[in-house]
């Protein structure tokens, strides 16, 4: 079988965005997308970013353009976010998101009107069911189709590091989990999920899509949900490890971290360096160790087994990767990264919200649709994360 990859403009953007709809009122998950989807998909028809239904019609998903800096597709978003309220505003509903809801149940939601979603469900049965799950998708172009498996490992190193950062997904159909991360280990419950295989040319990633369209186990491309995949349609590498993120200097921040992790890759590989690759055993520990411990956990670096904490090792990375960012012009984004170590990820705030409010849940979900409308605190806004105030969602 052969694949084509798109040509891409190097290092350029695209950022999807899986949004929960909820009551305003109550927090609970509302199944009103198509309800509002007709209105949405007239009013974006000649935009750049685009809005459009997913799996559970308690979910719309905000895509962006392509951007050549990451504040260009985070423009994109707080766009197609405003489309969004002109119909959800007038009905009483608010958007949220996080890697899962505190308190809703799996039976209490209906799965969108479409073909490929009724064969998802038919095929997987209760773990489709299950799928109540958020996440971002960030996409960063590669302009070397012999690039992409080079940087698809070596970026896999960096799994933990971006689900601890993203982790929102503490609660469980109204249980805490003891994981920072449940969705993580939700989502690799379905077939052609988790962790990429370890391929080393574009012409092996085509034999395995011969293998797996031949034998009727998805039917082409878009049906491989590795945590990190390529893109072939858009000529990307796509990274789909993380949690929704509940804010959007939050999802800025990660995308800045992606874009110039790729770029700093591609940087290597036309110099003549050989990227690093974990060991798929080490890489299975280390995603592992992220959702159940997030900010917590301590991750395996090199081939040799150094543990290191994974918030020690994010800070040598921004270190080590500032001036990329800088050439990339998303310094501020990616400074950003460092709000989140101090401030804390959604997991941990969630968790001290539902401990105040002596375990109740509904208190962490007014708190997500809070967080997701206003941005963080005005405390926060001066002392930690200047992208807040831009990008008032």
């Amino acid at each position: 079988m052969t694949i084509a990859f798109a040509p891409s403009a190097r290092s350029t953007v695209g950022i999807e965005w899986e949004l929960m709809l909820a009551d305003g009122e109550t927090g609970d998950l509302v199944g009103r997308a198509p309800e509002i989807m007709p209105a949405l998909e007239e009013l974006t028809a000649l935009e750049r970013h685009t809005v459009t239904a997913e799996l559970l019609t308690n979910t719309v998903e905000v895509t962006s353009g392509v951007g050549d800096t990451v504040e260009a597709a985070i423009h994109d978003i707080s766009d197609a976010i405003h489309a969004v309220r002109t119909q959800t505003d007038p009905r009483g509903i608010e958007l949220m998101c996080a890697g899962s809801h505190p308190f809703a149940k799996w039976y209490g939601q209906t799965v969108t009107d479409k073909n490929r979603y009724a064969a998802l469900i038919e095929r997987t049965q209760w773990w489709g069911r299950n799928m109540m799950i958020w996440g971002i998708h960030v996409h960063v172009g590669v302009e070397d189709v012999n690039k992409v498996f080079p940087i698809i490992h070596a970026l896999t190193g960096y799994i933990p590091h971006l689900q601890a950062l993203s982790a929102s997904s503490p609660f469980w159909a109204g249980e805490r989990t003891g994981y920072a991360s449940n969705r993580a280990l939700v989502f690799q419950q379905l077939p052609t999920t988790g962790l990429p295989w370890q391929l080393r040319s574009w012409s092996e990633y085509e034999a395995y899509l011969d293998d797996m369209t031949r034998t009727g186990v998805m039917a082409d491309a878009t049906e491989v949900r590795w945590d990190i995949r390529p893109a072939p349609h858009w000529g990307t590498i796509e990274v789909r490890a993380c949690d929704g993120m509940s804010t959007l200097p939050e999802l800025a921040a990660v995308a800045a971290l992606v874009q110039t992790l790729v770029e700093s890759f591609s940087r290597d590989i036309d110099e003549g360096r050989e990227l690093p690759v974990l060991q798929p055993w080490f890489t299975r520990e280390n995603k592992w160790r992220a959702a159940r411990y997030g900010l917590d956990a301590e991750v395996i670096v090199d081939r040799e087994g150094t543990q290191v904490p994974v918030q020690q090792h994010l800070l040598e990375t921004l270190d080590r990767l500032e001036p990329i960012a800088v050439e990339l012009k998303c310094a501020r984004e990616f400074t950003s990264i460092r709000g989140i170590l101090e401030r804390g990820a959604s997991y941990q705030r969630q968790i001290a919200v539902a401990e105040a409010a002596d375990g109740d849940l509904r208190e962490v979900a007014k708190m997500l649709m809070r967080e997701f409308r206003n941005g963080p605190t005005l405390r926060d806004r001066s002392r930690i994360d200047p992208l807040s105030a831009p990008f008032g969602i």
